[in-house]
């Protein structure tokens, strides 16, 4: 295989690319996807697959793509429906220098790996995101589908990308920001543990890169082709976000977190009344306000909605 970098890498780098799947037939073409990657010289690649189903359901389609991959495939039963559980046992297996991290309905172009290399060798980051393009099917709302509301991207605070999610992305696994760190299983059926990881990790020192290159494809299902799945999502985004701030900001400091997401919410609803003939401005911050919904949500410590589990499977 030939190398998609514009200089090779000196030295021999094992990385471990972690898929996550709980009952999704498409894992087998996310690992066919990856099967057909060009490798930088001198990189080693080898999958895990951890499969978050109460029965081995994956095991038999993993075990039939053995024959055809040209790495080795690890496969490990985490039989909890808890999605930080199968996250967690990716990073307790992993005996690479990167772990990339893939989702199970997920493709990979060619050189998909070689970018999130590329950038972590350029930027020295301890951590490197990918864009997720969402590919979507005739059933979705063309305000969906013309404001792209599935695609994902990071967001920047000042300059710098202070937190990360595990759709698309490549740890250094022996940076101190991320040894030993964990996803927190309390958040791994409502969601939110990418969130709550990288933004420790940010805390902690660690820096986040962003391979603009590096992107992946992701269809959007007709279970998550609607305002209400979406409404949904941000506002268990919001509840994490409204959870982590509040950490920070005991007290006095904390009611004043509240009363400004409260005060969000009420402008984005505003918004959404001035914009109410054009779908895509007026979705946009109806799904802004359901967002500041959550942190005020997430900031007086309710707990975050049940995400993941048999609902999510397909």
């Amino acid at each position: 295989m030939t190398s998609t970098s514009p200089t090779p890498l000196s030295e021999t780098i094992k990385v471990d690319i972690g898929v996550c799947t709980y009952r999704r037939p498409m894992v087998v073409s996310t690992l066919k996807s990856l099967f057909d990657m060009e490798i930088p010289e001198g990189v080693i690649v080898r999958i895990i697959v951890a499969d978050n189903d109460a029965e081995p359901s994956a095991q038999t389609s993993i075990d039939g793509l053995r024959a055809t991959s040209p790495f080795e495939i690890l496969y490990v039963h985490c039989p909890k429906s808890n999605i930080s559980i199968a996250r967690n046992a990716c990073l307790s297996n992993c005996q690479a220098d990167y772990l990339a991290f893939i989702d199970d309905d997920e493709t990979a172009p060619r050189d998909w790996l070689s970018q999130l290399l590329e950038t972590a060798r350029e930027s020295g980051a301890e951590a490197v995101l990918g864009p997720v393009t969402a590919i979507y099917g005739a059933d979705a709302p063309e305000w969906m589908r013309k404001g792209d509301f599935h695609s994902t991207l990071p967001v920047w605070v000042g300059g710098e990308i202070i937190t990360g999610y595990t759709c698309n992305t490549l740890l250094r696994m022996n940076a101190p920001s991320v040894e030993g760190r964990r996803f927190a299983l309390a958040l791994g059926q409502s969601g939110g543990e990418d969130t709550h990881f990288f933004s420790h990790m940010h805390a902690a020192g660690g820096r986040i890169a962003f391979a603009e290159k590096a992107v992946l494809s992701e269809p959007v299902p007709a279970t998550r082709a609607s305002f209400m799945w979406l409404a949904k999502r941000r506002f268990r985004s919001g509840q994490t976000h409204g959870r982590l701030l509040a950490e920070k900001k005991p007290g006095v400091k904390r009611i004043a977190q509240v009363a400004t997401a409260a005060a969000k919410v009420m402008a984005c609803t505003g918004f959404a009344l001035l914009t109410c003939f054009d779908a895509v401005r007026r979705n946009r911050q109806l799904l802004r306000a359901s967002l500041h919904m959550g942190s005020v949500s997430g900031a007086i410590g309710i707990r975050e909605i049940r995400q993941y589990g048999a609902a999510e499977a397909l």
